[in-house]
C-alpha cells in the first residue's frame, strides 16, 4: 500500500488533513486525547512488526496501511496544536502583566510616521515580579517626526500593556485581517507611542537571521545608490532580494493583470536561476566522485544563503529543499521521484510550521510545481518541433500553460480575475527576468556597479511593456467572485478532465462534465441574484460614515470618502465589487439628490419602499413635528439634536448610528432609543455592517 517512491505522498495527506481540522478546533483537551490515541497506534504498529511473519500480517496490509494513515492524521493534529501559541498556558493575553518584555520578530515596516511589526513576548511584569510568557502580536508604533526610533529585528524593549484582540471583518467581502494574521500565530495587536518604548540595548534574535538581514539590507542600501528610478529599484529589490519594497499601484495592477506576478515574488524560478549559474561557475569540480560532493555542499550553502537572504518564503524554501535533494541524489547516483521531492519538501516546512498550509504562496507555488511535474511534460508532447528555438519557446509555453491551468482555480478565488494575455506576457518576460535576476547579483559586486543603468533600463523596459499589455482591451476578466463550494466543484472538473484526458477514460469525463455543469449552474444561480438584487448596506467604519442603496447593477453610494481613500479601498470596494456593480453615483449627505429610484431631500432618503429620516448636523437645536413613518433614522456627524424633540407622530422602526459619532455620543444616543423605544440600534463602529435587503 506504501511504495517506498511515493511514500511522502501518501503520509502527506493524512498529515495535511489533520492540521486543517484542528486549525479550526483550539483546545488543550483534544491534546490528551490525540497523544492517546498516538500510543495506542503506536504500540498496534509495533505489534503488527514484531508478529509480522507469526501471525502472516501481510495479508492485513490494508489494515496496516490505515494505522499508518491515522498516525500521520494524529501527527498533524498535534503539531497544528501545539504550535498555537494562544494555547499555551503562559501566553501573554492570560495574564494581567503591567509591562511586557517584547522583542523585534521580523524586518519592521515603516510608512509615513508608522513602524510595523511582528512583536515576540518574552516576559512580563506582574506586581513588580518577572515571569516567563510566551506568544507574540502585531505591535504598531507611531513615530517621532523629529527623533524616530531605530528598531531592527531582534531588539529587545519593554512595552506597557495595552493590546486588544484583531478584529475580524466588519463588512462584505472585506478583507479578513484577523485570519491572515492568526495563520501567523498572531492573535492581538497594540498600538504605541514610540516614547512608551524603553530600549534594553539587547538583541536577542536568531544570529543567522539577523546577519542575513543586516548583509540584505546593505544590499538594498547598494540598490538605493545605484538606481536613479524609484520604480526600478523597488523592481529591483523586490525581485532579486525579496524586500518588501513600495511598489506603485500602476505597476503592480500591470504585473497582476499580466499574470506575471509571481516575478515579484522570490520564487522557485528565482532559485533555479540562481542554480543554474552556480553550477556552471562550479563546473571545473565534475572531475570525480570527491569534487562533486565539494560543489554539492557549496552549491547547497549558497542556495540555502540566498534563500535566508530573501527572507525564507515558502516557495523559495520548496525550492532550496527539491533542488538539494535532487543535486545530491545526482552526485551519490540515486533515482528520486519528482513527486515523492515535492511532497517531502511540502511536508518539511509543515513540520516547522504547521500554518503554512494556509499561506497563499505556499498553496500557489506547490500546485504550480505539481503543474509543471505533471502537466508540462504532457502538454509538450501534443507538439513535436523540428527547429531548436521553436522547441524552446514551445517548452516555456507548456510550462506556462501548465503551471496556469492548475492554479486557475485558486487564483481566481483569491484574486477575482484572470489574466486573458498571460501566456504571452509570460513569455516575454523571461527573457527579461532572467537578465535581471543575472545582473541584480552582479551589480551588487563592487567593482561591476557599472552596470546599474542596464538593470535599471531592463526593468524600466519591462514594466512599460507589462503595462502596455495590461492596457489591452480585454486585458484582463476581473470581478469573479467564486465561493467555496464553486471552487471545490470547479477544481474538481478541473482535475477530473485533465485526468481523463491523459487516461482516456469516458467515465471520469462525464462526472467531470457533471461537476462543470453544477458549477456553471450556481454561476448562472449568482448572476440571477445579482441581476434582480435589491438591498442597502451601511458599511461599518472608524471614522467615516458609507452607504450603498444597491439596484441590479446599480447603486448609489453615500459617503465622506473618496474611491482613493484607504478606508475605501479596504472597506466599501470590495463589497461593491463583490455585487458586480456596472454603474456607480458618488453623492455625500451635504447635497440633496433626486435620481430615477433615489432621493435625498429635506434630511430624508427614500430607495423604492424604505424611508430613512437623517439626522444630522442640520437639525441641531431643532423639533421634528408631523405624522410619518419610516424604515429607519440615521444618525449622523455628532449631531446634537436632542432626540426627545421628535414629535410622537413619527414612527421609526429601526435606528442607525455612524462612526462619525463621537464614542461619548454613540453611547447617549444608543442608551436613550434602547430605554425609550422598542426599536432595533445598529451601532456602525466596531459592529458588523448593518444590511437591509429589499427583495428575496
Amino acid at each position: 500500500m506504501f511504495k517506498t517512491e511515493y511514500i511522502f505522498v501518501r503520509i502527506l495527506v493524512p498529515f495535511i488533513l489533520g492540521i486543517s481540522i484542528f486549525y479550526f478546533l483550539p483546545a488543550l483537551a483534544y491534546i490528551k486525547w490525540l497523544n492517546l490515541t498516538l500510543v495506542v497506534v503506536l504500540l498496534s504498529i509495533l505489534f503488527l512488526n514484531v508478529t509480522y511473519k507469526r501471525f502472516n500480517i501481510y495479508r492485513y496490509k490494508g489494515a496496516v496501511g490505515i494505522l499508518i494513515y491515522i498516525l500521520f492524521f494524529n501527527l498533524g493534529s498535534l503539531f497544528c496544536l501545539l504550535n498555537n501559541e494562544s494555547l499555551n498556558q503562559n501566553y501573554f493575553a492570560k495574564t494581567n502583566c503591567n509591562y511586557l518584555k517584547v522583542w523585534v520578530n521580523d524586518e519592521p515596516q515603516q510608512n509615513g510616521n508608522i513602524l510595523r511589526f511582528k512583536a515576540k513576548v518574552r516576559s512580563g511584569y506582574l506586581k513588580g515580579k518577572q515571569i516567563g510568557l510566551s506568544g507574540q502580536m502585531l505591535l504598531t508604533v507611531k513615530l517621532d517626526s523629529l527623533k524616530p526610533i531605530q528598531l531592527k529585528y531582534g531588539d529587545e524593549m519593554m512595552i506597557p500593556v495595552s493590546y486588544t484582540e484583531v478584529e475580524p471583518p466588519y463588512n462584505p467581502a472585506e478583507f479578513d485581517f484577523k485570519a491572515w494574521l492568526g495563520s501567523q500565530n498572531v492573535y492581538h495587536q497594540a498600538f504605541i507611542d514610540q516614547d512608551h518604548i524603553v530600549n534594553t540595548k539587547n538583541n536577542v534574535g536568531n544570529p543567522i537571521i539577523k546577519m542575513a538581514l543586516n548583509l540584505r539590507e546593505k544590499q538594498v542600501a547598494t540598490y538605493r545608490t545605484l538606481i536613479k528610478s524609484d520604480e526600478a529599484f523597488a523592481v529591483a529589490s523586490t525581485l532579486i532580494l525579496g524586500y518588501r519594497a513600495d511598489l506603485s499601484k500602476e505597476t503592480l495592477s500591470a504585473y497582476s493583470k499580466t499574470g506575471t506576478i509571481h516575478a515579484l515574488s522570490v520564487s522557485g524560478a528565482h532559485v533555479a536561476i540562481i542554480y543554474v549559474v552556480l553550477d556552471f561557475m562550479f563546473l571545473f569540480l565534475n572531475k570525480n566522485r570527491t569534487l562533486k560532493i565539494v560543489k554539492l555542499l557549496l552549491v547547497c550553502t549558497l542556495i540555502w544563503g540566498y534563500a535566508l537572504l530573501t527572507g525564507l518564503s515558502p516557495s523559495v524554501v520548496r525550492s532550496a529543499i527539491m533542488i538539494s535533494i535532487l543535486i545530491t541524489a545526482k552526485v551519490l547516483s540515486k533515482k528520486t521521484n519528482s513527486y515523492n521531492v515535492l511532497a517531502f519538501s511540502a511536508f518539511c516546512q509543515l513540520v516547522y510550521n504547521p500554518f503554512l498550509i494556509w499561506d497563499i504562496g505556499f498553496q500557489l507555488s506547490y500546485l504550480a510545481v505539481f503543474g509543471l511535474i505533471y502537466l508540462q511534460p504532457k502538454i509538450y508532447n501534443l507538439f513535436y518541433a523540428k527547429h531548436n528555438w521553436v522547441d524552446k519557446l514551445w517548452g516555456l509555453t507548456s510550462m506556462s500553460l501548465a503551471a496556469q491551468i492548475v492554479t486557475f482555480p485558486l487564483s481566481i478565488y483569491y484574486f477575482h480575475q484572470f489574466p486573458f494575455y498571460f501566456l504571452f506576457a509570460n513569455l516575454f518576460i523571461t527573457l527579461p527576468l532572467i537578465l535581471m535576476m543575472y545582473l541584480g547579483i552582479v551589480v551588487l559586486i563592487p567593482s561591476f556597479g557599472f552596470l546599474a543603468p542596464v538593470l535599471e533600463w531592463i526593468i524600466n523596459y519591462t514594466n512599460a511593456v507589462l503595462k502596455w499589455i495590461a492596457d489591452l482591451p480585454y486585458a484582463s476578466f476581473s470581478s469573479i467572485w467564486i465561493n467555496l463550494l464553486e471552487f471545490a466543484l470547479l477544481s474538481l472538473s478541473l482535475g477530473l478532465f485533465i485526468y481523463a484526458l491523459i487516461k482516456f477514460n469516458k467515465q471520469l469525463l462525464f462526472s467531470s462534465l457533471f461537476l462543470f455543469i453544477c458549477y456553471q449552474l450556481l454561476i448562472v444561480r449568482d448572476d440571477l441574484k445579482v441581476f434582480h438584487q435589491r438591498k442597502i448596506i451601511f458599511f461599518s467604519l472608524r471614522k467615516n460614515y458609507a452607504a450603498a442603496f444597491i439596484n441590479g447593477k446599480e447603486a448609489v453610494l453615500i459617503s465622506d470618502l473618496n474611491s482613493e481613500d484607504k478606508n475605501y479601498v479596504f472597506s466599501v470596494q470590495p463589497a461593491l465589487a463583490q455585487l458586480q456593480l456596472k454603474k456607480m453615483y458618488f453623492i455625500n449627505l451635504k447635497k440633496d439628490t433626486v435620481l430615477r429610484h433615489f432621493t435625498l431631500k429635506n434630511n430624508q432618503i427614500t430607495f423604492f419602499q424604505y424611508r430613512i429620516l437623517l439626522v444630522d448636523e442640520k437639525l441641531n437645536n431643532k423639533k421634528i413635528n408631523g405624522d410619518a413613518t419610516f424604515s429607519g433614522i440615521w444618525l449622523s456627524g455628532n449631531t446634537k439634536f436632542n432626540l426627545a424633540k421628535i414629535d410622537a407622530g413619527i414612527k421609526y422602526k429601526t435606528a442607525i448610528i455612524d462612526a462619525t459619532n463621537k464614542d461619548y455620543k454613540i453611547q447617549i444616543l444608543k442608551k436613550y432609543i434602547e430605554n425609550n423605544n422598542n426599536i432595533d440600534v445598529h451601532v456602525l463602529k466596531k459592529n458588523k455592517a448593518y444590511l437591509v435587503q429589499l427583495t428575496q
